[in-house]
């Protein structure tokens, strides 16, 4: 992160407080190795909240010119034309991701708004905030696709997949994820939309120790499948997703549809492609979801893969 680096985040910056959109954005995404020096450097618009993320420990001078160029970007016009109040750094290198604000009160709680619906984020608490902005489009296809149908959301963490599916028209929904406390955050997320909550259900297990209960409140015309690439003692992207993807038979109606997500950087879509086609053959792949524009990427099989599957009709 040399001051070559900084001048061109500094601008980057610049450019994108003069003209902020409405609803919660990322401005600023070099993990996707577009700008060099900048590679473990992202920046969100969290509606009044810039949060920078920094995924790799900078060395001890270039962090003090990265929190003086900040500091001296919050007293520009276009910061005050912005109407952002807080500024904070969050060291997502560290154990606990230490969040360092530099501007404004430290906030535990803040509400965003996606597509219109409202979502109850924590910072400053935990290494992730409860919203995945690169999964936006994902969340839109799932409003738009899930009309009078019933769906499974596995590793729903805080459910924003079931909040974009109940405000689509869905039925009802499965949502099923280890952490119960995430699983709260999603009623949460709920209730800000003022959905009923008897059309959403809620498992706090672990998957490969409840696919009776999972396949119980079956069958389904939509599962969710968004795991986290690696989650010590319970999942293993490149070993475990095999061991979901063969149960897709036993979840879904005769013409139910799949949408099978990676934001694993190591593997492509064909990792997902070659593995619904070995463990669910009456599946086809029907296409890939783009990601939004503001997640850029100098190789498309590094970002974020959202695959769409349908079941084949029989006898065609």
């Amino acid at each position: 992160m040399n001051c070559v680096a900084l001048q061109t985040l500094h601008d980057h910056l610049l450019t994108a407080l003069e003209s902020l959109p409405e609803e919660t954005r990322r401005l600023f995404h070099g993990r996707g190795r577009c700008w060099p020096g900048l590679e473990q450097v992202t920046v969100d618009w969290l509606q009044g909240v810039v949060l920078v993320s920094l995924f790799k420990e900078p060395e001890p001078t270039q962090l003090d010119d990265l929190l003086a160029m900040l500091l001296t970007l919050s007293t520009s016009p276009a910061w005050h034309h912005s109407k952002a109040h807080t500024l904070a750094v969050q060291h997502r290198y560290l154990p606990q991701s230490l969040t360092q604000w530099l501007v404004g009160e430290p906030i535990d709680e803040w509400t965003l708004t996606e597509g219109g619906l409202r979502y109850r984020i924590d910072l400053g608490k935990k290494q992730n905030n409860g919203l995945f902005l690169d999964m936006r489009y994902g969340r839109d296809w799932v409003r738009a696709n899930a009309d009078g149908k019933r769906v499974l959301n596995l590793f729903a963490y805080t459910c924003g997949f079931s909040v974009a599916a109940i405000a689509g028209g869905a039925q009802h929904v499965v949502n099923l994820d280890m952490s119960r406390a995430a699983l709260s955050r999603g009623r949460d997320n709920h209730r800000l939309n003022g959905h009923d909550l008897s059309q959403v259900s809620f498992l706090g297990h672990d998957l490969f120790k409840s696919w009776g209960k999972v396949i119980n409140s079956g069958p389904y015309d939509l599962v969710i499948i968004d795991p986290p690439t690696f989650q010590k003692g319970s999942f293993l992207l490149t070993k475990d997703y095999q061991r979901v993807l063969r149960r897709l038979p036993e979840l879904l109606t005769a013409h139910g549809t799949v949408l099978a997500c990676s934001n694993d950087p190591a593997t492509g879509p064909d990792f997902l492609i070659d593995g619904v086609t070995q463990q669910a053959p009456g599946l086809v792949f029907e296409k890939r979801l783009e990601n939004p524009p503001e997640f850029p990427d100098v190789d498309l099989e590094c970002g974020l893969k959202a695959l769409v599957f349908k079941t084949t009709t029989p006898g065609c």
